[in-house]
């Protein structure tokens, strides 16, 4: 019997799998949870679930950094939440869109004209979408720690050949959303962070999700590590932040729900420009079940979400929103992809799924 069959088998009172008592599910969430604490998958974690706009379940496990034994606290604890930062870009570039300040169909050429030309030319909208044919990472371009402003940035990349015709294929990669961040700080003429904080961040009450400088202490940032057989290493060093509206911020599982409970309120952004960012594109009749910025697709059970998973150096993330159910699922952990993504889907998060669970 594996280990999550026994746990369940501890918490369900008969083979329909049943919980009596409002709180069972969450009983048994809870002890699912620190289970991945207690056989080191995990150094630590920060979860925030919100259901029908109500706070359904938070709670920190483990710790944020295990030498000094500081406990995470879901409130507090500051993350790298890597790819899961592009769902905030996005609602800043539809802020921008919504403003008519960026048309998602013009020229990214226009904006950046300095782009060295390509044989094709291709639109903010295919950027967003991952369909404009820009490369991704080679070797460790993936774990830079080079303190590039965006704009300098642009010289890992900038002189290789598009991978296709924009509009023809899907190729995920985080520097389409450094050539938007950088379109963005062209057209607001101020730095992506400070627009981004100005339009998204202060409106939703987004106040402890930042950008990490490598050089600055930051009170309440988890430490990062790399999970390997032995235990947890220190994560190398990486420097984030011309990479920010692609994975760079820092934030914590109680902020990042209020992000996803204000999409689901069309927060911010009208309905009709948001409908945009949260359809999946289609090339040659198949879905890439990606929006602009958010993915669009359904998880292992076959249930419709939007937002985005992270894996990014020293930290891992999972933002879900599902819309048909109204609930909002922020998960943080301070290592590299610890490898429980299939059982968080098929064990872990259909316990929200029920009348019966209450926090």
């Amino acid at each position: 019997m594996g280990l999550i069959s026994y746990i369940r088998q501890l918490f369900f009172s008969d083979a329909t799998g049943e919980i009596p008592g409002n709180k069972g599910n969450i009983k048994l969430f809870d002890a699912l949870m620190q289970e991945f604490v207690d056989t080191g998958k995990v150094p630590g974690m920060s979860i925030t679930v919100l259901k029908k706009g109500e706070k359904l379940f938070q709670k920190g496990y483990g710790y944020a950094d295990l030498d000094k034994k500081i406990e995470v606290d879901p409130g507090k604890t500051l993350f790298r939440i890597a790819s899961a930062s592009k769902p905030i870009a996005a609602i800043a570039l539809a802020k921008m869109v919504a403003d008519k300040k960026i048309d998602l169909d013009t020229s990214f050429y226009k904006y950046v004209p300095y782009f060295p030309k390509k044989e094709f030319d291709f639109t903010i909208r295919q950027l967003a979408s991952h369909t404009a044919g820009i490369r991704g990472y080679r070797g460790k371009e993936y774990a830079l720690n080079q303190p590039y402003s965006i704009k300098e940035s642009l010289k890992i990349f900038q002189d290789d050949p598009l991978e296709f015709p924009p509009g023809t294929d899907y190729l995920y990669t985080s520097f389409d959303w450094v050539m938007i961040s950088l379109a963005m700080e062209e057209v607001s003429g101020i730095p992506f962070s400070e627009y981004v904080k100005k339009e998204v961040l202060d409106p939703l009450g987004m106040h402890s999700t930042h950008v990490e400088y490598p050089e600055v202490s930051r009170r309440n940032k988890a430490t990062p590590y790399t999970r390997r057989r032995s235990g947890f290493r220190l994560a190398i060093p990486v420097d984030n932040q011309y990479k920010l509206a692609g994975g760079g911020y820092l934030s914590t599982s109680e902020d990042l729900a209020k992000l996803g409970q204000a999409s689901l309120e069309n927060a911010l952004i009208p309905a009709e420009i948001m409908t945009q960012f949260l359809t999946p594109q289609w090339i040659n009749g198949n879905s890439t079940y990606y929006g602009l910025g958010w993915q669009v697709s359904e998880d292992s059970k076959g249930r419709p979400f939007i937002g985005h998973v992270g894996n990014g150096i020293g930290g891992y993330s999972n933002f879900f929103v599902y819309p048909h159910e109204e609930v909002v699922i922020a998960l943080l952990i301070n290592c590299t992809d610890p490898r429980i993504q299939i059982v968080l889907e098929e064990e872990i998060y259909p316990l929200f799924f029920t009348e019966a669970t209450h926090a």
